[in-house]
């Protein structure tokens, strides 16, 4: 039985409480996890807070944040599998996955080392002619950043990267759900030299630790990844304090395949966009919209493809598709499938949890030609299913496509240049992939609107986001000011 700490003002302690957390393929008790409570956070928030006033931090200058930040770069590098085993042991989320991902992870710091002196002001042109006035970008203050238990080192590395090099300090509540790869992500943080209290990291649960951080007086921006619901509940918290907020959100994202697409890439990549991660994912193409000329074929290429993937234990190299991570989720997608062939839909292959032991749903396909109104086709799963669409036009195509409340991510699979362009302007998303799916950078923004949230993670504008313009006055003139009450 593992046991975890929580990270405070550099300090490694218990928390008011212990709970337990659970291994998603075997559904046993592995390790136990320290629970903040309200004297919890208000200690993390006072540690962030007095951290970002100390003239260790607040005096360092830019490019001394960009060095710590590399080093915090390499550190992650160095211990990636070490991180990799844990996150797969908490979540599920299959080796060859986590591996892969904690491994690009440190690209995304090494990005925004390089970035924290670059965050320049600006000198304005102003129309008074014995006056200078500038601008001066400043750090925000303290950010309370909430990430999911799913890619939770790459979706605190968007959070974390961009605060810190624009010179914030940082409060991270992991998921109460697989939080092990954060609370050693702490200890590889404290070694890194920063200051203490410049990253806290917490786990608890919504109602006694989350609202409690995202309402604090002394937060003054809220960065948070996951659902719309949840999402809502913290705007109306950070009414109390009227921190600025960037919601990072869920998904239903269309997965359009014209009849002149390359069909072998276009399934490898509906494989990827879906069935990657065990459908986990806040951009997973989770509405494939077909054009009926191909869609018997490609349905059937898919369905072939679905059905080879190799299910099994997390932590095998082999595994393709892991378990769920939580038993809401599964009781979930069984609820939502059933409403679905009820209101006509047909699955053409999975829609069963698999009757083993973990938390395992396989790959399922659902069409809905004779269901357009299914909720499958509204609802996020967040596992691997997909629903299933035909058209016969570009223009029925992209009405589909827009059919959501949701606004991520989407994909577009056509040779027609001229049309990709055309969907391009008419997709209503944050992000559109032609010819390619779910491909990331640090360098491009990532986010979306409506039910997906609004801000951008990612790209120099994220670093931006984390500062606060201070305009700065000086006048040139030696004349003195002239009486304000004497008329001239």
């Amino acid at each position: 039985m593992q046991q975890f700490q929580q990270y405070i003002g550099g300090t490694f302690s218990d928390g008011s409480a212990r709970f337990e957390s659970r291994d998603p393929a075997t559904g046993q008790v592995w390790a136990m996890m320290p629970e903040a409570r309200a004297k919890d956070v208000e200690h993390a928030v006072a540690a962030a807070r007095a951290a970002f006033h100390v003239a260790e931090w607040s005096g360092m200058t830019a490019s001394g944040r960009g060095k710590l930040l590399i080093r915090l770069a390499d550190l992650i590098a160095e211990n990636a599998q070490t991180l990799a085993q844990l996150e797969t042991r908490d979540t599920g989320k299959i080796i060859r996955e986590t591996s892969a991902q904690i491994a690009y992870v440190a690209d995304y710091y090494r990005y925004y080392a390089g970035l924290a002196d670059k965050i320049e002001g600006a000198h304005l042109p102003i129309d008074k002619p014995d006056m200078e006035v500038w601008l001066r970008r400043e750090p925000i203050g303290v950010v309370a950043a909430i990430v999911p238990w799913n890619s939770q080192l790459f979706l605190s590395a968007v959070k974390i990267g961009p605060a810190l090099a624009a010179g914030c300090t940082v409060v991270l509540k992991a998921s109460e759900d697989g939080p092990a790869p954060m609370l050693e992500f702490a200890r590889i943080f404290d070694q890194a030299g920063f200051p203490a209290g410049v990253l806290n990291v917490i786990t608890g649960f919504g109602a006694t630790c989350g609202a409690v951080l995202t309402s604090h007086p002394q937060v003054d921006h809220v960065a948070f990844t996951g659902g719309p619901e949840t999402a809502r509940q913290v705007v109306r918290n950070s009414a109390e304090n009227l921190a600025s907020t960037s919601l990072e959100l869920g998904g239903k994202s269309p997965f359009i395949v014209f009849e002149d697409a390359d069909i072998e890439s276009a399934v490898n990549a509906q494989v990827s966009g879906i069935f990657a991660a065990s459908g986990q994912s806040c951009v997973a193409g989770s509405r494939l919209i077909i054009s009926n000329t191909i869609k018997d074929a490609f349905l059937a290429r898919l369905k072939e493809k679905a059905e080879a993937i190799v299910i099994g234990l997390p932590d095998d190299m082999a595994t393709e598709v892991g378990p769920l991570c939580t038993t809401g989720q599964r009781d979930n997608a069984v609820k939502l499938i059933e409403k679905s062939v009820a209101a006509g839909a047909r699955i053409i292959t999975g829609g069963r949890a698999l009757d083993r032991e973990g938390i395992f749903f396989p790959p399922t396909i659902i069409d809905c030609s004779d269901a357009p109104n299914a909720p499958c086709l509204t609802n996020e799963f967040f596992g691997p299913v997909l629903s299933v669409l035909g058209f016969d036009t570009e223009q029925e195509a992209l009405d589909i496509a827009n059919d959501t409340a949701f606004g991520l991510a989407s994909g577009v699979f056509t040779r027609d240049l001229a049309r990709a362009h055309r969907m391009i302007r008419g997709i209503r998303a944050g992000i559109v992939w032609v010819n390619t799916y779910r491909a990331v950078s640090p360098i491009v923004p990532f986010g979306g609107h409506g039910l997906s949230g609004h801000g951008r993670e990612g790209g120099l504008r994220a670093a931006l986001d984390y500062t606060k313009t201070k305009a700065v006055w000086l006048r040139t003139s030696d004349d003195p000011i002239p009486d304000p009450f004497i008329m001239r």
